[in-house]
Order: C-alpha cells, then structure tokens, then sequence
C-alpha cells in the first residue's frame, strides 16, 4: 500500500447532494441465495424509487463480475474482496447523494459487517432476500444447482459452501411467500417509517 497519497476534500459534500437530489442515500443491500429473488426484487424497487422521481441505481453480482471484478473467482478469498469492492463503490454512491442497491449472495455475515462498518448507521440496510434452498433449487433460473449437484460447479453457496443467515437484518422478504408485487411495497414501506423516502 502506497504512503505517498493524500486525501483531498471535495467541495461538494454528501449533504449538499442529498438537498438537491431531496432524499437520503443509502445502500439497499440484498443477500440471499442463488435463485432466492435478488436481482428481480432489486430491480423492481429500482423502478418502484424512480417512479416516485428518485435516483436508485442496481449494483447486480453478475453483472460486476463482466466488469469490475471479472478477475475474481469463487473461492473465500476471492468472494470476501468482490464484496469489499462492492461495499466501497456503494460507499461511493451514497457519497453522491444516490441510492444503491445491490443484488449479491455475500454469503458470509463478517463480509457484510465489513460494508455496515463502512458507512454511516443510517446508511446501510440490509434486505435478507430469504427463500428455502430447495425452492431456489426448482427455480434454479440459471441451472446452477443442476451443475452443482453433478460436480461441474464448485464452492456453490448453498449445496458445498455455507450461507450464513442474517443475524438481525432491518428487512427480511420471503419470497417463495410473497409477490415481487409485495415484496417491493414492503421495502418501500420499511423506507418511509425511517423517513428516508417520502409518504
């Protein structure tokens, strides 16, 4: 790590963003298994936020493995750093007085509390996407828990690698449960008893 850096101080703050933009930001972080309804009810919400004419923007795990970190794979280490350069572009995006939400597995809690500890308190809510595995097997949108059981795919959360369960996360949604419909309106309701979106 590089000692000949300094940091510079923007002229703009978050809070000057957050008056013009005229919300709070934050990170919506969904995690949950393969398969469990993260990527659709996030964007979903996407779409719900901007309707009411706010600025959300979807960090999707798939799509930033074609990109940002298309150099990781799927072991511990490897998923503990995807998740560590996801937790600071969202630090980032919260910086620019914007919404984010991202749609990753991050199965493992520390990796987790590593991005709550990078922001402010009301700056990280985490949304348990939660969904029987079995479920999300007969979903298997992808047919990754189909190559999972055969060997052809491994450290697969959920089948040989562990998924370890929110402790105490702000918003659960089940969906094998509930609608996207539903599961939407529950985190837009969730947003509006703390005040960080409007009635």
């Amino acid at each position: 790590m590089s000692t000949n850096i300094t940091w510079h101080e923007a002229s703009l703050n978050k809070e000057l963003r957050r008056k013009q933009f005229g919300h709070h930001s934050f990170v919506l972080w969904f995690t949950g298994l393969s398969g469990s309804g993260k990527s659709t009810v996030a964007n979903a919400a996407a779409k719900a936020l901007f309707d009411q004419g706010l600025n959300p923007y979807v960090l999707d795990g798939d799509n930033i493995r074609h990109g940002l970190n298309k150099d990781l794979g799927f072991s511990e280490e490897d998923r503990t750093e995807n998740i560590r350069r996801i937790g600071e572009v969202s630090k980032l995006f919260v910086d620019s007085g914007q919404i984010v939400i991202t749609a990753f597995i991050s199965p493992f809690i520390k990796d987790r509390e590593l991005v709550r500890e990078l922001l402010e308190a009301d700056e990280f809510i985490e949304v348990y996407i939660k969904c029987p595995v079995d479920e999300c097997e007969k979903r298997d949108p992808k047919g990754l828990y189909e190559k999972a059981r055969k060997g052809l795919i491994r450290d697969f959360t959920g089948i040989d690698s562990p998924y370890e369960e929110p402790v105490n996360p702000e918003i659960v949604v089940e969906t094998n449960k509930y609608s996207i419909e539903e599961s939407v309106e529950q985190i837009l309701q969730h947003l509006k008893s703390k005040g960080y979106i409007k009635e």
